[in-house]
C-alpha cells in the first residue's frame, strides 16, 4: 500500500499521520488476471478462448522441445565429464560448464514461467566469493542453486512429455469428436472406429460429440492444473530455498520494523513539536493572563473583567488547539462513524473545496481505514499547498480484496520522478491503493 502526494508532512486541519507521504507497505502484486471469472455458462466457454488458456498450452508445449535439448546436453555433459576425470582430472572443467550452462537454462525458464505464466520465481542466492581454490570448486557442486538446476534439466524431458501427452490428446481427441458429423462418412468403412466399436449410426455419432464437447470444457481447467503443477515443481528447484525465503522474509520484517520505529519517531517529534510551539505556548500565556487579572481584581476590577475574558478566548484557542493534535493522531470520529464520515471531515476543513465518494459495502478494518485516512489527509494538504486547484475529489471503492483511494484535482500537477515527486502522474492527479481485507 501506498500513500499518495509527497511533500509536506503538515496536515489540514489534523496532525500530519506517522508515515505519510512515504510508502506504508511494499505491495505484493496482486494477480488480478489470475483469477477465476464467477461460476456459469458464460465463464465455462470464456476459459476456451483465454489467452490464459492458450498461454498455458504454448508454455506446456514448449516445454517439450526445452526438454529435450535440456536433457541432452546435461546428459551427454555429465557422461563426458565423469569419462574424462581419469584422464588427469579434464572431466570438472566440463561439469563446470554443465553446471553453468544449467543454470543459463534456469534463468531462461524463470524468464518463461514468467512470460507465459505470470509466474514469478525469485533467483535462489549466488554462491559466494568466498572461499577461493579448491574449497570454492567443491562449494560450487554441493551448492543448491548449482545442482538443483542440473536436476531441473534432467527432470525436464519426462515432466514435459507427459504434459504434452496430456495435453494434446485432451484438446485433440475433444475436437476430433466435436467434428465427428463433418468427416464421419468420409472415413474407410464410411465411419469411424475406436478399436473394434464402430460409430456407424446417428446416437453413437450423437455421443461421441456430447464426449468430445465434455473433453472441450474440461480441458482448460487440466490444463491450467498441469501448468500450475509444472510451476510449483520450477518455484521448488529453481527458486530460493527454505532458508534463502527466511533470510528474504526475516530482511523484510527487519526493514518493516525500521519503518515503523522511524515513523513512530517522527509522530512522537511531531506531538512534541506541537504541544511545545501551540499549546503549551497558549496554556502558559493563560496562566500570565489569570496572574495579572487576580492582581488587578482590587485595584480595578474593569481590566481584570477585560483579562479574564481574553484568557478564556485562549482557554478554548488551546483547546481546540488539543482537540486537533488528537484527530491528528487518531480522529475519534473514524472509530465512531467510520471512513466516509472521517473523510467528510477532512473535506469540511480543506480550503479547497472537495466531494467525497464512498462506496463501501461494508467497514473495512481499523488499520486499513486509518491508512486510507491519513493518506487522504497528507494528499489535501499537498492539494491546498502546491496544486493551486479549485477542487478536488476523494473516491473510495472495494475491488476484490482492496481497498482503492483515490485523489484528483483539477491544479497543475507535474509530478516527476527525477526529484523528490513520484514520476508517471499527469497533472493534477494523485492516486493510491491503501490496503487490503
Amino acid at each position: 500500500m501506498a500513500a499518495a502526494g509527497t511533500g509536506s508532512g503538515a496536515r489540514p486541519g489534523v496532525g500530519a499521520p506517522p508515515g505519510a507521504g512515504v510508502p506504508l507497505a511494499a505491495g505484493a502484486e496482486s494477480l488480478a488476471s489470475g483469477r477465476s471469472s464467477p461460476g456459469g455458462p458464460l465463464s465455462v466457454l470464456g476459459a476456451l478462448v483465454s489467452p490464459r488458456t492458450w498461454l498455458a498450452v504454448i508454455h506446456l508445449l514448449a516445454g517439450l522441445v526445452i526438454g529435450f535439448v535440456s536433457f541432452t546436453v546435461v546428459v551427454i555433459g555429465i557422461g563426458l565429464g565423469i569419462g574424462l576425470m581419469p584422464l588427469f582430472l579434464v572431466g570438472i572443467p566440463v561439469l563446470v560448464a554443465v553446471i553453468w550452462m544449467a543454470g543459463v537454462g534456469a534463468r531462461a525458464e524463470r524468464a518463461r514461467f514468467a512470460v507465459l505464466l505470470g509466474v514469478v520465481i525469485p533467483a535462489p542466492a549466488p554462491v559466494p566469493d568466498e572461499p577461493r581454490g579448491w574449497r570454492r570448486m567443491n562449494l560450487l557442486f554441493v551448492a543448491r542453486s548449482t545442482w538443483l538446476p542440473t536436476v531441473y534439466a534432467l527432470l525436464r524431458l519426462p515432466m514435459s512429455v507427459i504434459q504434452a501427452v496430456v495435453v494434446t490428446v485432451v484438446w485433440g481427441v475433444g475436437l476430433a469428436l466435436v467434428a465427428l458429423p463433418a468427416y464421419n462418412g468420409a472415413l474407410p468403412g464410411g465411419h469411424a472406429h475406436l478399436g473394434s466399436f464402430a460409430l456407424n449410426n446417428l446416437a453413437w455419432v450423437a455421443l461421441g460429440v456430447v464426449v468430445g464437447v465434455a473433453m472441450l470444457l474440461t480441458a482448460p481447467i487440466l490444463t491450467r492444473v498441469l501448468a500450475a503443477e509444472d510451476a510449483a515443481v520450477a518455484r521448488w528447484l529453481l527458486g530460493r530455498g527454505r532458508r534463502d525465503r527466511m533470510e528474504a522474509r526475516i530482511g523484510e520484517l527487519e526493514t518493516s520494523r525500521a519503518r515503523v520505529v522511524d515513523a513512530a519517531e517522527t509522530e512522537r517529534r511531531r506531538i512534541e513539536r506541537d504541544l511545545h510551539d501551540g499549546a503549551q505556548q497558549r496554556l502558559v500565556s493563560l496562566a500570565m493572563e489569570l496572574g495579572r487579572a487576580r492582581a488587578k481584581f482590587a485595584s480595578d476590577p474593569e481590566a481584570a473583567e477585560a483579562i479574564v475574558g481574553q484568557a478564556h478566548d485562549q482557554a478554548k484557542e488551546a483547546l481546540t488547539e488539543l482537540r486537533n493534535l488528537v484527530r491528528g493522531v487518531h480522529p475519534p470520529v473514524l472509530s465512531d462513524r467510520g471512513l466516509d464520515a472521517a473523510l467528510s471531515g477532512l473535506a469540511a476543513l480543506s480550503p479547497v473545496p472537495v466531494t467525497v465518494q464512498v462506496d463501501l459495502p461494508e467497514r473495512p478494518p481499523a488499520s486499513v481505514e486509518a491508512i486510507a485516512y491519513f493518506v487522504v489527509a497528507e494528499a489535501l494538504t499537498n492539494v491546498a499547498k502546491h496544486a493551486k486547484a479549485s477542487r478536488a475529489l476523494v473516491s473510495v471503492t472495494r475491488s476484490g480484496g482492496l481497498l482503492n483511494v483515490a485523489i484528483s484535482d483539477d491544479g497543475v500537477g507535474g509530478a516527476s520522478l527525477t526529484g523528490r515527486a513520484c514520476p508517471g502522474w499527469r497533472p493534477g492527479s494523485r492516486a493510491s491503493t491503501a490496503g487490503s481485507w
